[in-house]
């Protein structure tokens, strides 16, 4: 519905955007210049007292149905990478609070970096992509759960739509910890030799909290509607990242470690470990989504999932055995 009320009137909002006349305010950390506008809630009683923190590169796509279901939430910062589209100033009519997020390299990446670096005024933090879109029914649930004493984050669902049809088979749909109390949880570091060949943002690391967490009954919709020539480009970096994680010799020390009896990150991250290993995976991983999880229920968009997601495993498998091809041959020049 979000999107149904915004769009007719998205000229408007971009002429406001660019008359916008906001205080900047500049944060001295890391090249970091942060742009401050009005509160994109109303304040009322029925405001959840949550931070709401969105990454954006070019995400003008995505962003006006995003935001326009957080009216309820106290604050929400989108911490940009240096957009070339209309993101920056969508974001700032829609009343955001911008910041801009420079990488140089290693870590932290983007999600750490807000964590550890903004001033939230909350003591609970939401973690949504822009292409993420809260329902009411999940909007009301967490401001329920945050009153919770003894619980210090959530689990959230996230059900994922893909050319248009949302993925209901192939095991596609998976779980997030994106509610978490400020300064309780904080994200895994993999690998700490990065660059942005393999994106600025935090991959496939995940967040870790220190004490009890519950599960929220309302999915988040993951609605991707960018091109497939961006999300190829998207992943190509994910596979960078990816093959060099799984190339190290040992496990970062604050790694979630592969578990098969784990939660649902350390069971896939068992099984991907000992699976890359096979001849012919990435085929089998295609059969496995798209024949046993039944992902061929799913359509056409469901094949090209599918598909995409098995060519990504081939992707990950090809680097890695670049890489140590490389680091072989550079061995042999050095004698």
């Amino acid at each position: 519905m979000c999107a149904v009320h915004f769009l007719p009137v998205r000229s408007w909002i971009l002429h406001f955007a660019y008359v916008d006349v906001g205080a900047s305010i500049k944060l001295n950390m890391q090249d970091i210049s942060d742009a401050r506008t009005a509160p994109l809630h109303s304040a009322n009683s029925d405001s959840i007292a949550v931070t709401v923190v969105i990454p954006t590169r070019n995400e003008a796509r995505h962003l006006t149905r995003c935001l326009g279901a957080l009216r309820r939430f106290s604050e929400v910062y989108v911490v940009d990478s240096q957009s070339t589209d209309s993101t920056v100033e969508l974001a700032r009519a829609l009343g955001a609070e911008v910041v801009q997020f420079h990488y140089h390299g290693g870590w932290p990446k983007k999600r750490q970096w807000a964590l550890d670096s903004l001033p939230f005024k909350n003591d609970w933090v939401l973690l949504l992509d822009a292409d993420e879109v809260l329902t009411p029914d999940l909007a009301d649930e967490i401001g329920e759960a945050i009153r919770d004493p003894n619980l210090i984050g959530y689990w959230v669902f996230l059900r994922i739509s893909f050319l248009g049809r949302e993925l209901r088979f192939g095991g596609n749909g998976f779980w997030k910890l994106s509610l978490f109390r400020r300064g309780k949880g904080h994200f895994e570091c993999r690998l700490r030799d990065q660059d942005h060949s393999m994106s600025d943002i935090e991959v496939h690391e995940h967040v870790v909290v220190d004490g009890r967490v519950g599960k929220l009954s309302h999915a988040l919709p993951h609605h991707n509607v960018e091109s497939l020539a961006r999300y190829l480009t998207k992943h190509n970096e994910y596979s960078n990242w990816e093959a060099k994680v799984l190339s190290q010799a040992a496990e970062q020390r604050d790694e979630l470690p592969p578990a098969l009896f784990g939660n649902q990150a350390q069971r896939r991250r068992w099984l991907k470990k000992r699976f890359l290993g096979l001849p012919g995976s990435p085929i089998f991983f295609f059969l496995y989504k798209y024949i046993l999880r039944l992902g061929f229920l799913d359509g056409v968009p469901g094949l090209i999932y599918c598909a995409l997601q098995s060519t990504h495993f081939f992707h990950i498998k090809a680097k890695m055995y670049e890489l140590k091809y490389t680091a072989r041959s550079a061995k042999q020049r050095n004698r």
